[in-house]
C-alpha cells in the first residue's frame, strides 16, 4: 500500500508540474479525455522513474554537495531537485514515453512545484494509508 500511495503522490505532484510550467510536458494531446487516456500510464511511469532516481541519486549527491548546500542556506537543494528532473527526462529521452523538460529553469520550478504538491499530499494522506 505504501508503493502506491507514493507512486500516486508522484504522479499527482508532477501532473501539476506539467499543468503548471510550459517546459515540462508529454508529447500528445493537451486537452479532453484523449489526453488522459493517453498520458495516464507515461505519468504513472515517470513518477515512478522519478521516485527512483529521487530515491538513489538524491542522497548521494547531498552527501557530496552538503558543504555547499550548507554554503548557500539549502538554496543548492533547488538546484539538486531541478537535476534530478532533468535525469529523469534525460534517462527517459530513448524511450516512447515522451517526456520533456525544457532547460533549467523549467526544471527548476517543475522540482519546486513537485516538491510542494507532494509535501502537501503527505500532510492530507491519512496516517494509516502512509
Amino acid at each position: 500500500m505504501r508503493i502506491a500511495t507514493w507512486l500516486i503522490t508522484n504522479a499527482i505532484a508532477l501532473a501539476v508540474a506539467t499543468w503548471l510550467v510550459g517546459g515540462i510536458y508529454f508529447d500528445g494531446p493537451t486537452s479532453g479525455m484523449e489526453e488522459i487516456k493517453q498520458k495516464l500510464i507515461p505519468l504513472l511511469l515517470v513518477a515512478l522513474v522519478l521516485g527512483i532516481v529521487s530515491a538513489w541519486v538524491k542522497p548521494i549527491l547531498k552527501f557530496v554537495a552538503f558543504p555547499f548546500i550548507l554554503l548557500t542556506f539549502g538554496l543548492l537543494l533547488l538546484v539538486i531537485n531541478a537535476a534530478m528532473l532533468g535525469l529523469t527526462a534525460w534517462i527517459l529521452g530513448p524511450t516512447e514515453i515522451g517526456f520533456h523538460v525544457d532547460g533549467f529553469w523549467a526544471a527548476v520550478l517543475g522540482g519546486i512545484i513537485i516538491s510542494i504538491v507532494g509535501w502537501a499530499l503527505d500532510r492530507l494522506w491519512p496516517e494509516s494509508a502512509s
